[in-house]
C-alpha cells in the first residue's frame, strides 16, 4: 500500500525500520538524483544535502532516496547499530511520516577502495516538474526475504556457481518487481538499474536481468563490484528513473 508524503511531494511504500521499500513522485513533480564526486562520511554528507535542497528551494522532507557505502558488510546485530545512528538523525529532521520512515536506502560495502567510514554516496529528491513522465527509486534488495534476520533463509546461502547467482538474482528480481509494481511502476519505466556484487554475473546478466528489463534494457546495466551491506549476502540490486542526474562536489 502506498503511503502519501505529502510535504515532501511523493508517495512511498512501507519498508523496514531504517528505510523505506521505494518511493514516487507526486503528480506535478519529479525526482533527481545526485551522486558525490567522492564519498563522505555520511552525517556530513547529510549536511551536504541539507544545504544543497535548500539551495534548490526544497525542504528536507523532499529527501526520497539515499545511497551509503559501507567499509565492509556488517553483522545483522552491527547493521542495527548502524541503522539506530541513521534513524535518528532523519528523526532530528522531522520527516517521518506518521513514525514511517519515507525515505529508500541502498546500502553495500565496495570491495576496492572502501571507505574508512559509512559514507554519503548519492542522494534523490522531488522538484517541481509539470510535465515530467514516471520517476521513483527503489530500495536496494539483497537475495534474502524481506524483514527477516535468519541467515538459514539466503537464498543459495554460501554458493557461488553460475547457477547460484543465477538463482539470486531471480529472487532479487522478483522483490524488485514487487516494489515496482506496488510504486504502480513497471520495469519499462526504468531508467537506470544497479547491481552490486563481486561474483562473476554474466550468466546471471543475460538469462535473469536483461530478460526481466523489458524496454528498460536499453538503458544497460551497471556493475558495482560491491558486496551488500550483510555478511553472508552476495548479490544487490536497485533501479530508479529520474528526470536528472547530477553530481555535486563538495568543497
Amino acid at each position: 500500500m502506498l503511503l502519501h508524503n505529502s510535504q515532501g511531494n511523493y508517495s512511498f511504500l512501507r519498508g523496514g525500520g531504517p528505510y523505506s521499500a521505494g518511493a514516487v513522485a507526486a503528480e506535478g513533480f519529479t525526482i533527481e538524483h545526485v551522486r558525490l564526486a567522492s564519498s563522505t562520511p555520511w552525517r556530513a554528507g547529510f549536511d551536504a544535502v541539507s544545504q544543497h535542497l535548500q539551495a534548490a528551494g526544497r525542504p528536507r522532507a523532499a529527501l526520497c532516496g539515499v545511497e551509503l557505502r559501507s567499509p565492509a558488510p556488517l553483522t545483522f546485530d552491527g547493521f542495527r547499530e548502524f541503522n539506530a545512528g541513521y534513524v535518528d538523525l532523519l528523526k532530528s529532521w522531522n520527516v517521518f511520516v506518521d513514525g514511517v520512515n519515507p525515505i529508500a536506502r541502498t546500502n553495500v560495502a565496495p570491495e576496492l577502495d572502501p571507505p574508512v567510514e559509512p559514507s554519503l554516496y548519492a542522494f534523490s529528491y522531488t522538484v517541481p516538474s509539470p510535465s515530467a513522465g514516471p520517476s521513483f527509486v527503489v530500495a536496494g534488495a539483497g537475495e534474502i526475504p524481506d524483514n527477516t534476520t535468519v541467515l538459514d533463509t539466503i537464498i543459495r546461502r554460501g554458493e557461488t556457481s553460475p547457477d547460484a547467482v543465477e538463482e539470486k538474482a531471480h529472487f532479487v528480481l522478483d522483490l524488485l518487481q514487487k516494489r515496482l509494481f506496488g510504486l504502480g511502476m513497471a520495469w519499462k519505466d526504468v531508467t537506470a538499474t544497479n547491481v552490486y556484487t563481486i561474483l562473476d554475473l554474466n550468466a546471471a546478466l543475460r538469462s535473469e536481468i536483461l530478460a526481466r528489463l523489458d524496454r528498460g534494457a536499453r538503458h544497460g546495466v551497471t556493475w558495482y563490484y560491491s558486496r551488500p551491506p550483510i555478511a553472508e549476502l552476495e548479490f544487490e540490486m536497485d533501479v530508479r528513473a529520474c528526470a536528472r542526474e547530477l553530481v555535486l562536489s563538495l568543497g
